[in-house]
Order: structure tokens, then C-alpha cells, then sequence
């Protein structure tokens, strides 16, 4: 089965015509990805700031890790990796082919610690965004256990941001940045990184 091919162009565009549709929870979801790939551009982050308020959900500003972060791109950070490890390797190889040029080799091994480093640090900074997901119908019921008929904990706006706790067959347990938490189906959310 192919994979589909995501750019931030497409996201921001499929995110644009979400909200002119009035789906705001598609809409702030695509820009969310858009972000994930483009997380420096301002006219994503304007629009997406400007659903969140017309849909009246809060948005939780970014902490100062998530904004150093931002600043290497994944696909940046990745290729930045594989240079780390390719210069990390000719380091070590080299020392064992010439004993010459030890400084050259130590500053080539440094870099490239730094280099994996960065990779490692942009990689766990990312890794929440794995468990964050966006309601994609309005009025969702939360639900105190995972069954259809369960009794409704917290009712759950449409476009507002949820974080994933656990999974059970067709329900999901999500937490709201006030700290709720319930079952919702699986339907009703989608997550930021798929």
C-alpha cells in the first residue's frame, strides 16, 4: 500500500480549505503538520493561531525547549545525523590508517558528537508531538470507560488539542491541557503525526 506524500505547502493548503469549510478541527490538525515540517513559517503559524482563537480553544504557548528546537527542521536534523556519523567514522578510520593529524581528527570527532547530539535532542523534543491529536468533531463526549454508552467525564471542543494515554480497541484515552481526561473514539480525533 503506498504511503501518502505530505509537504507543508499541501497541509497548509488542505488546512486553508478545511477552515474556509468551517471544519476547524481538520483545518488546526493539517497546520499542526504543516508545523511539523515547516516549524519556522509564519503564515502557517498565523492561520493557526487565528482557527484556535476563532474556534475559542486555548493554544499552550511554546516552552523555550520546544522553540530552540524548532529552529532545526526533522529532515535538517537528520541529514545533520548522518554527516555526524559519517564524519565520526572517517575520524576513527583515519586514526587507525595515519597516526598524523591528531587535532584534525579530534576536532572532526567533536563536531561529529555535536552534530548526533543535535540530532538526539531535536528527536526527543519531537517525540511528545507523537501522543498530541486535535478533536476533530465538536461537542465530543469524553467518556469515563471505553465503552459507547459509558458516562460522558468531559465534553471536548472541536479543534481543541488532546494528549493520547493509552488506546482500547475502537476508544482512546486523551487528556486535555487542563489535566481532564477520557474515552473518545477513535473517530473523533486525529492524530498530528499519523
Amino acid at each position: 500500500m503506498d504511503q501518502p506524500h505530505y509537504s507543508a505547502d499541501g497541509l497548509y493548503n488542505l488546512a486553508n480549505s478545511s477552515a474556509r469549510a468551517g471544519k476547524p478541527g481538520l483545518a488546526v490538525l493539517n497546520y499542526k503538520r504543516a508545523l511539523l515540517l515547516a516549524p519556522n513559517d509564519p503564515d502557517i503559524n498565523a492561520n493557526l493561531t487565528t482557527v484556535q482563537t476563532a474556534a475559542h480553544v486555548p493554544s499552550a504557548p511554546p516552552s523555550y525547549l520546544s522553540q530552540v528546537g524548532s529552529a532545526v527542521t526533522p529532515t535538517l536534523a537528520a541529514w545533520l545525523g548522518v554527516l555526524g556519523i559519517a564524519l565520526l567514522g572517517a575520524a576513527l578510520l583515519s586514526g587507525k590508517l595515519t597516526p598524523r593529524f591528531k587535532w584534525l581528527r579530534a576536532l572532526a570527532a567533536l563536531l561529529a558528537i555535536a552534530l548526533l547530539t543535535l540530532t538526539t535532542a531535536n528527536a526527543l523534543l519531537l517525540e511528545p508531538r507523537t501522543h498530541e491529536a486535535i478533536v476533530l468533531i465538536n461537542q465530543t463526549p469524553a467518556r469515563v470507560s471505553p465503552v459507547p454508552m459509558g458516562d460522558p467525564a468531559v465534553v471536548l471542543k472541536e479543534a481543541e488539542t488532546v494528549t493520547i494515554l493509552a488506546k482500547h480497541d475502537d476508544f482512546v484515552l486523551v487528556r486535555t491541557h487542563s489535566g481532564a481526561s477520557g474515552w473518545v473514539a477513535r473517530g473523533s480525533i486525529g492524530q498530528v503525526v499519523p
